[in-house]
């Protein structure tokens, strides 16, 4: 199974997060990303993103090259004919930022970019679904450099293509599933409007149904399944995180993170797990390679991922088929355990923090530096910029934050979190 040398420790994979704005790109790279990817204004699958204009990408990546951080720009929407009519300027200006590569899926679009900037990298999206050896060779030959392949795929799938292919592999680990077959789903259009294969997706998929009888209009039914709730179509988050070493050992080239509509604590918060298990497996002895199937992942990564999770967990088709057992039913997300209480802004003995969520003198929090650990500390006082000692902050309000311990390794973009709801740790 494994495409590494025996008693050789395998090379790490690129860990590549979501940036759906700035400060989502900031925190991902505070929190370990090696590579990020993000859309512009048009011909991006994520309009209702924060998305990046050509300006607020040259300062993108003006932050991530020094820091040795690779950028990506989505252009994987499926065009039409009226899309192509501002096309090329704005591959032009894509070509002058010098992004490390874009992500496509469209074939006609794939076409133009090879065409017009024969040297850019060119990375096929997991829209393209390849689901087999045979479309990797394909589009590989044609002069992509990387696949995103489908999320439909076992994990014996992943292997034998990865076996057949000397091309770069990108395999989603964690994020949002959508229900329809590779993303391409209608639904959106159909009640909507909205087109979801070309950025504008309301997430239908999400919605709570309930069924209306033709002779009794104006009266709803629950959709029941086994009694369990009416989110027929909301399936759970993926989470590849306990498969981590089968993926590193096959010798998968970047791991990817959804979520760039995501919120900032999200972004970090999975990244960071990711991050620090990469370097947990990093630092395994490497005879322990010889039988990756036998590494077990501890505990306490599972546990910061559920306390970020959205939708709960699901390893999707990895083992085999997946059941109802991977929907949620009962609701559109399942219960959050952790929620974001503030954002570090500047670094000092009482970093200065920016409010996301109203909490009080004397609540408990966690700071979450890089890595699995956390930093548990009271708040002793809320100091306005201008002095005033603040009982609460709400969303949005800047103060200085007195704890004990005091938080002086705080550093910018770092996230500091409390139990949803208020209760506390």
């Amino acid at each position: 199974m494994s495409q590494i040398e025996r008693n050789a420790r395998p090379p790490l994979p690129e860990l590549l997060a979501p940036a759906g704005n700035m400060e989502k790109l900031h925190t991902a790279v505070h929190y370990g990303a090696d590579a990020v990817y993000l859309g512009g204004k048009n011909f991006s699958l994520r309009q209702k993103a924060g998305n990046f204009s050509i300006e607020e990408m040259a300062a993108a990546r003006d932050f991530l090259r020094p820091r040795g951080v690779k950028l990506y720009v989505t252009v994987n929407i499926f065009a039409h004919n009226a899309d192509f009519a501002a096309f090329e300027h704005y591959l032009r200006q894509l070509e002058a930022l010098g992004v490390d590569a874009l992500i496509v899926a469209d074939p006609g679009i794939f076409d133009q970019v090879r065409r017009l900037l024969p040297k850019m990298v060119v990375h096929i999206s997991t829209q393209a679904n390849v689901t087999n050896l045979y479309a990797a060779r394909f589009w590989l030959a044609l002069g992509a450099r990387r696949l995103n392949l489908a999320r439909e795929l076992s994990f014996a799938e992943i292997a034998a293509i990865r076996g057949g292919v000397a091309g770069e592999l990108e395999v989603f680990v964690h994020g949002a599933l959508c229900i329809s077959y590779s993303g391409r789903c209608m639904l959106s259009n159909y009640l909507t409007g909205r087109d979801a294969n070309r950025g504008e997706c309301a997430h239908p998929c999400r919605y709570r149904y309930a069924l209306l009888e033709e002779k009794r209009p104006g009266q709803y039914f629950p959709v029941e399944e086994d009694e369990r709730g009416t989110y027929i179509f909301n399936a759970k988050d993926l989470c590849l995180l306990p498969r981590l070493p089968l993926l590193v050992a096959v010798g998968i080239d970047s791991l990817k993170i959804e979520g760039r509509m995501k919120s900032v604590y999200y972004a970090g918060g999975v990244t960071r797990v990711y991050r620090a298990a990469l370097d947990y497996l990093a630092a395994l002895p490497a005879e322990a390679w010889n039988e990756p199937e036998n590494i077990i992942m501890p505990e306490e990564f599972m546990t910061e991922i559920w306390r970020i999770g959205t939708r709960g967990a699901s390893e999707n088709f990895f083992s085999g088929r997946p059941g109802p057992e991977e929907m949620l039913f009962e609701s559109a997300r399942a219960t959050q355990q952790g929620e974001l209480a503030a954002m570090v802004r500047k670094a000092g003995a009482a970093p200065l923090i920016e409010a996301r969520n109203r909490f009080a003198v004397g609540d408990e929090v966690e700071y979450l530096p890089p890595g699995l650990a956390v930093i548990p500390a009271r708040v002793t006082a809320l100091v306005s910029e201008t002095g005033e000692n603040l009982p609460v902050v709400n969303p949005g309000q800047l103060a200085r934050l007195h704890t004990q311990p005091a938080l002086s390794q705080a550093m910018p973009y770092g996230l500091l979190r409390r139990r949803a709801g208020r209760d506390l740790f």
